[in-house]
């Protein structure tokens, strides 16, 4: 039996649109990519790179297209994702990337397709933007979070789960709200440690030099997430302020402790304090199972 293809269009081509379109390009899920960007530079871009075959309005690809994929920051969302339900046809799938999902999920609720509409958050992403940083294993092993799939039709489901395949992804079934709460203590939390982290040293050594010469790999790794997109991270953290507050409030509290016992010269108290943390270390060094597809680093893309 032939395998079965789609016209995909991808509203979104940074690293995470675009990283979706060289994937489904080289399993031969997509037959056609259509592609769109409010950024002209971006769009032309990932035309030039081959990520998509031709670019598209937002209404010419949702009428278009099998499969639309929104990616885009989660302010815009909302937008793009009633632009598309409105022009979108009866048959086709519509879901969107993003990182926060209880609002965006409320406000299709109110759409009359809704049924067409799967809530997706792939957990998957680098600190690096723009069409030229994707790459086609971005996805692989990772885990695609389905939100409130009981709004969604049994055909849509079923189309977003090839989807999720495809990619090289396991689904996971989530409500909204449990999501963007988990999420704001996996995912949002780092990134605000991590942007001020790199404030602080940035106030505190003036000279790059010094930073640049004595940084080390823990540096690096922490700080890592601080060259992510403002324009992305700006808005998740506006988006899931309520969650973000409430877990930024624990951690403060714990800086503080930590902070008192270092004062307090209680060696002994810090030692136990950290072999008690060193229990996280069994959850995120677990090991793979071998259908999990790993990388250890993105492809380079061929430079037009």
């Amino acid at each position: 039996m032939a395998k079965e293809q789609f016209t995909v269009g991808i509203i979104g081509l940074g690293l995470i649109g675009g990283s979706a379109a060289l994937r489904l390009r080289a399993t031969g899920f997509a037959s056609r990519l259509l592609g769109h960007d409010s950024n002209p530079q971006h769009a032309a871009r990932a035309l030039e790179l081959g990520l998509v075959d031709s670019l598209a309005t937002t209404e010419e690809m949702a009428r278009a297209s099998d499969i639309v994929i929104i990616a885009v920051p989660v302010n815009a969302a909302p937008k793009v994702l009633q632009q598309v339900m409105a022009a979108v046809s009866e048959t086709a799938l519509v879901v969107d990337f993003g990182s926060t999902k209880q609002r965006l999920c409320a406000l299709a609720n109110g759409l009359p397709n809704r049924s067409q509409y799967v809530a997706c958050h792939p957990i998957a992403g680098t600190e690096y933007t723009g069409p030229e940083a994707a790459f086609s294993t971005l996805y692989a092993g990772k885990v695609n979070i389905i939100c409130d799939r009981e709004h969604s039709s049994a055909q849509a489901l079923g189309r977003a789960l090839q989807l999720t395949a495809a990619l090289g992804m396991r689904p996971r079934y989530m409500d909204s709200r449990d999501h963007d709460r988990h999420i704001a203590y996996v995912s949002h939390l780092s990134h605000v440690s991590s942007f001020m982290l790199g404030q602080t040293v940035l106030e505190v050594e003036p000279d790059e030099k010094n930073i640049f010469d004595m940084a080390g790999s823990g540096f690096a790794s922490t700080v890592r997430l601080a060259k992510s997109s403002p324009a992305m991270w700006a808005p998740i953290f506006t988006e899931n302020a309520a969650n973000l507050l409430a877990v930024l409030d624990r951690y403060i509290a714990n800086l503080h402790n930590f902070k008192e016992l270092i004062a307090a010269g209680d060696e002994q108290a810090l030692y136990e304090l950290m072999k008690k943390i060193n229990v996280i270390r069994k959850v995120l060094d677990r090991e793979t199972t071998d259908e999990t597809i790993k990388t250890d680093k993105p492809e380079t893309i061929k430079q037009a």
